[in-house]
């Protein structure tokens, strides 16, 4: 599959994964409608490639995302437009659809914050598997600042990373959390100076793409369902998956590299 630019995203393909960088640095890569439709749209797309192993999102120039544009707010206009229940129909056709779009996706996630994650940026952060940051990151779930709630989805996935303690003091707060902070409370696992942000996202993204793809596909898969689930559905699932990667090529191949103490090419078989 071919990756070409679209309206607020840059692509880029590199080797086994693809990085996606949310591009509208002088609204601090708000989100657009068409940024919203093209993000789902190249997920889906990048999921269904057999060649891509990792998924990388991060934001051109100094931030990351801000969530919603301000400006358009205020006029009332793009994702804003429109009485409460076409708004309410705006979110559901829009930008929901971000978060019903990670819920399928098989492949790692990896979120390179470069800069402020902000309310829905922030959330957007959250529903990717790994978060980076640099040492200038700020985060906030700042929604009830301006009178609002996470209509995207923040409520679900924030608790989920940081605990549901925390979650709630980051939300009634509307707080401003520097990337120390963000570290002790778990909700990014690596910080680094700006400098280094994109070696230590490489390396780990090499690290992912080195690996199993069906195995790693279904790790992922399966952490998710035991988030949520019994212990029963969950050891069912891991049955099924296990079944299914131990009569894979590339299984055979990697127990065969590590008898013979030699390196595993895995074919995605």
């Amino acid at each position: 599959m071919s990756y070409e630019n679209l309206t607020d995203l840059n692509l880029e393909l590199k080797d086994h994964s693809l990085w996606i960088t949310l591009n509208r640095p002088s609204a601090s890569n708000a989100f657009t409608d068409d940024m919203i439709k093209n993000l789902v749209s190249t997920l889906f797309k990048a999921d269904e490639d057999p060649n891509i192993r990792c998924i990388v999102i991060t934001g051109e120039g100094k931030h990351f995302c801000a969530g919603g544009d301000v400006k358009q707010m205020k006029q009332k206009q793009g994702m804003f437009a429109g009485e409460p229940n076409e708004l309410r129909n705006r979110y559901k056709f829009g930008i929901q659809q971000i978060p019903l779009c990670f819920e399928r996706l098989a492949t790692p996630v990896v979120a390179m914050i470069n800069g402020a994650a902000i309310g829905a940026g922030l959330d957007l952060a959250c529903m990717c598997d790994i978060r980076i940051c640099s040492d200038k990151a700020k985060f906030g779930e700042t929604f009830t600042k301006l009178g609002l709630i996470p209509g995207d989805g923040g409520t679900y996935f924030l608790q989920r990373v940081v605990g549901l303690s925390k979650a709630m003091e980051m939300t009634l707060t509307a707080d401003i959390y520097d990337s120390t902070q963000a570290l002790n409370m778990g909700l990014v696992s690596t910080v680094t100076t700006s400098e280094y942000l994109l070696e230590k996202t490489t390396n780990i993204v090499d690290r992912i793409c080195k690996n199993a793809p069906i195995a790693t596909s279904m790790a992922k898969r399966s952490i998710n369902h035991a988030y949520r689930a019994d212990l029963n559905s969950t050891l069912d699932l891991l049955a099924a998956y296990q079944g299914i990667s131990q009569r894979t090529s590339d299984h055979f191949s990697a127990v065969d590299a590590l008898l013979n103490k030699s390196q595993t090419n895995f074919k995605n078989k």
